[in-house]
């Protein structure tokens, strides 16, 4: 018998209500290079049976709350008994002297640093990172603390992959959660760069228009033919904020509040060519 295969059989788990299911049904938890580099160091632990239940915990939304903070995750996962099961993960956090390293470097990459300002995460990130002498991933199991309140004495146990599973599934949306788990203040990190300055929007001064006499002098309403259209996608601000950490709806946030967003658009268009105007 392996040393991770456990001789009791697995517990049947408590069916928890309003905790965060992974959006993925099933294959991979992630489908970007950073959300598959984090997830690498759990499954290369080889944790069989653990791996699949912990899997299948993240989907069931076992895993009721998880709360990221610089070097420490915090979460509660239902398991068979009925009080739920204290989950920790510590990183270790960059320290003081590691940032400005790290800052130098990336100021010696613009591309890099464009990239992050567009908030993407591109692959040349992790050779800024070494040459930082710093690690973005952790590399290697030792560099995990992980604790479970479970009697499992396996560790990690499921209720430590589910969480581990749900991270990375978020990671995969939000790379910046990463970097806020290694403490790493991503404003003032990215935010004095040189490229920087290139998306600092231009000061409007009220003095451009002092030439326009007309524009001041009034008295005269201008013409205005304005001519309304619905919007092709009324909900594209949502979609381009993405969802929600950690949403736990059944289906996407965008899916979720797309029909009220074209119940708004309609409205505004209502209003705006003057239909209903009495209503209100």
């Amino acid at each position: 018998m392996a040393w991770y295969d456990n001789p009791f059989p697995a517990a049947k788990p408590i069916v928890a209500k309003g905790g965060i299911r992974a959006r993925s049904k099933r294959g991979d938890f992630a489908t970007k290079w950073w959300g598959r580099r984090w997830l690498a160091v759990l499954e290369a632990l080889n944790l069989g049976g653990r791996l699949q239940r912990g899997r299948t915990y993240a989907r069931k939304g076992q895993v009721l709350d998880l709360d990221i903070e610089p070097g420490t995750v915090r979460a509660r996962v239902q398991g068979s008994m009925p009080k739920p099961y204290a989950v920790t993960l510590g990183v270790r956090k960059l320290t003081p002297k590691e940032t400005p390293r790290l800052a130098a470097e990336l100021e010696r990459n613009p591309y890099c640093l464009a990239k992050l300002l567009a908030r993407e995460m591109p692959p040349e990130i992790e050779g800024v990172f070494e040459a930082a002498d710093v690690s973005l991933f952790p590399a290697r199991a030792s560099e995990l603390k992980t604790e479970c309140s479970c009697p499992d004495w396996s560790n990690p146990c499921k209720h430590i992959a589910a969480v581990y599973y749900l991270l990375g599934e978020e990671f995969d949306r939000d790379p910046f959660l990463i970097f806020r788990l290694r403490g790493i203040d991503t404003a003032a990190l990215i935010g004095s760069g040189p490229v920087a300055t290139l998306f600092e929007p231009p000061e409007a001064r009220v003095d451009d228009l002092a030439g326009e006499e007309p524009f001041w002098e009034g008295g005269r309403a201008a013409a205005l033919d304005l001519a309304a259209e619905p919007p092709r996608d009324p909900a594209v601000l949502v979609r381009l904020l993405g969802n929600l950490p950690f949403w736990r709806g059944e289906q996407p946030l965008t899916e979720t509040l797309a029909p009220a967003y074209e119940r708004g658009a309609a409205a505004a268009l209502a209003l705006l060519v003057g239909e209903g105007s009495g209503e209100r």
